[in-house]
Parts: structure tokens; sequence; C-alpha cells
């Protein structure tokens, strides 16, 4: 009796706890949901396992939730369209969470996508920093707030209609993808701003702050942090409009409203191709040709983390990294390809195979 209630105390990842759930929790990034759920659906088919539990709860509160600690009420693995932050390793640490193994998947777009009624828009980074930034550069070069309503007051080379953009909340890692890739690439076009991210001397960062009108309070000692500050300030007027982690539903409101512009990974604009088309950014179009190639600017990597704790104590999880890893998964050829998943060159797929087949943690490469 004093053993069972003492393997009934700790529950932290042992074998005990296999009795508990005996399916593989997994939670995270709504651009990675989808393939993470054919990938289940296939390993529930072709294994003696039973299909896994795959939640949408957007990168960083997948995040949150698998660092909370080790045990059966905690997942297994989550899903991220984002690498893990420094700040939640830290998490993770603080609640016992050790032994991450990093597994990259390929790679996604962020497209802006319309309702196939609309012209496909043509846009630059500068455009989009203008159309969504809370604040930006006025006419004497210091900042205010957005005053652009319309495409057209963003540029003149646009359609005269009202700016309203659908886009993911802030613990969506397409949203920190987005801000970073996208937003900061538009407020790099002013040469103050793009200075200040760049400076590290405190009288060049106070003199370009003064310049572009930011009170003293937001100082800090490296100016990349006051840009992003800036550059990641997305307007909170309704022209930007937060739509929560559900991408199919952004596709359900741009067919109903052929003005409005949505923000998600490719694999939506590749499942709904007959419905909505992504908008040009920088003279590239988002394909699966020019994503892969890199030169479309607003692509990003996609990982999951798997809680190596849990190895052995939920069943499945070694078998589970195996499928997803396998050629016929996330290959050139694989299933995911179909799927709208940008595979990774040859090389990179066998080290991230490889170190998942080892249950190599992150930390010990």
């Amino acid at each position: 009796m004093v053993l069972a209630a003492l393997s009934t105390a700790i529950v932290t990842g042992t074998a005990h706890a296999a009795a508990a759930r005996d399916y593989i929790s997994i939670v995270g990034s709504s651009t990675v949901y989808p393939f993470a759920t054919v990938v289940a659906e296939q390993f529930g088919r072709t294994t003696k396992f039973k299909t896994p539990k795959v939640e949408s709860t957007g990168s960083g509160g997948g995040l949150k939730l698998f660092c909370a600690g080790v045990g059966v009420e905690h997942p297994d693995i989550t899903n991220a369209s984002r690498r893990i932050k420094k700040s939640e390793q830290e998490l993770c640490a603080k609640n016992g969470v050790a032994d991450i193994i990093e597994v990259k998947v390929g790679y996604d777009g962020i497209v802006l996508g319309q309702s196939k009624a609309a012209k496909q828009l043509n846009l630059t980074r500068k455009d989009i920093f203008l159309a969504l930034a809370k604040q930006v550069p006025g006419k004497d070069g210091k900042l205010i707030d957005n005053p652009n309503m319309t495409w057209n007051d963003v540029n003149p080379a646009l359609p005269n209609t009202r700016i309203e953009v659908l886009g993911p909340p802030p613990t969506s890692g397409t949203r920190d993808a987005f801000v970073e890739l996208a937003m900061e690439g538009g407020a790099k076009k002013y040469d103050d701003l793009k200075k200040l991210r760049g400076s590290k001397d405190a009288g060049e960062i106070k003199a370009l702050m003064a310049k572009l009108g930011i009170p003293e309070s937001a100082f800090n000692k490296k100016g990349k942090k006051v840009f992003q500050a800036v550059a990641h300030g997305i307007r909170e007027d309704g022209a930007f409009i937060e739509a929560g982690e559900n991408d199919n539903l952004i596709v359900q409101k741009l067919e109903a409203n052929p003005n409005a512009v949505g923000i998600f990974g490719f694999s939506f604009l590749d499942q709904n191709a007959d419905k909505i088309h992504g908008a040009i950014v920088d003279g590239k179009s988002p394909t699966f040709e020019a994503i892969a190639e890199g030169s479309y600017p607003v692509s990003r990597p996609l990982y999951f983390y798997v809680k190596k704790a849990h190895v052995g104590a939920v069943p499945g999880i070694e078998e589970y990294l195996a499928e997803f890893t396998s050629e016929k998964a996330y290959g050139e050829e694989g299933y995911l390809s179909d799927k709208g998943l940008i595979p990774m060159p040859d090389a990179e797929r066998g080290q991230f195979r490889y170190n998942a087949k080892g249950l190599v943690p992150m930390d010990a490469l």
C-alpha cells in the first residue's frame, strides 16, 4: 500500500503514469496543427497505438502548457511556428521540464490572403508596415498615430478600399514571425529606424529617439529593442482585427468579405486555392517554389518539441517521432508536402531525423 501511494504521489513521467493516459497529447501552433493531425491519423491507422490527441492552442499557448510540468496532466509534445524562446526554456527548467527534443519539420510562408473575388494585392513590406503599424513616421519624420485608413492612403498604386486585416493574436507564432519578417522589414525602409535598429551607442540611440519623437522613457541601451517596440506595435483602431487561432475561420470570413485580408500560413492558402489567393510581397507570390528557395520574404521554419521525460511513460512517442520524420511524411515527395508543408533540404531532414531517433535534447547539440 505504501508503494502504491508513493508511486501515485510522484507522477512525474515514470512508467506508473502510463496507466493514466494511453495516448499522446499534442498542443500548440495552429499552423503546424494540420500537419500534426495528418501524421496523428496516419500513425493511429498504421500502428498498434491510439491516435494522438492534437489541439490547436497557438505556439505561445502550447509552450506555456508544455512547460508547466512533467506528468500525464501535461502535454507530451507542442507544435510551434517559431523557435522556442529563451524565456520559455527558462519556464520549462523552473518547472522541471528538462531534456527537450527539438524537431524542425519544414518551412512555411506567411500569406496575406484575399477572396478570389478581389483583385490580387501587390504589396511591399513597407506597405504592410504603413497599413498595420500603430505608429508610422509623419512628414517631419516623427512617429504619429497611423492615419492610413485605406490601402490607397498607404500607396497610391493600391486600391481605394478600407484596410481590414484579420490576423492572429499575440500568443500566435504566426504573429511573432509576421511582425519580425514583414513589419520589421517594412520599418527598416526608414533610415532613422534602420539606424536605431543597429545602434548600441547610448548617445546615438537618444538622438535618434528624439528625432523620431520617441519618449525618453522608452530608452534601452540596445537600439534594436527600441526599434522593435515601434516595428512590432500593431494598430488597435479596428484596421487590424484579432481573429483567434482558427485559420479556417479566417478563410470563411475572407469569402464573405472580398475587401478583407487575412494573415495565415501557406498551407491554408494551398488547401483553399479555389477560394482565396495570396498577395504579392516585394514582387514575389507566395508559391511552394518561392518559399522553398527562400525568395518569398515572409517565410519561416516550423517545429515541434518533445518532453523526453514522457518517453516510455506515455506509449508511442518514439514511434510518432519516427512517423513524422520519415521520408514518406516530411520528405520531398511525402504526404505532408501534399498538404502544403515545404520540405527541408535532404541533409537537414537527415539531421533532425537522427536527433529524433536518438532522442537527443536540444541542450546537447
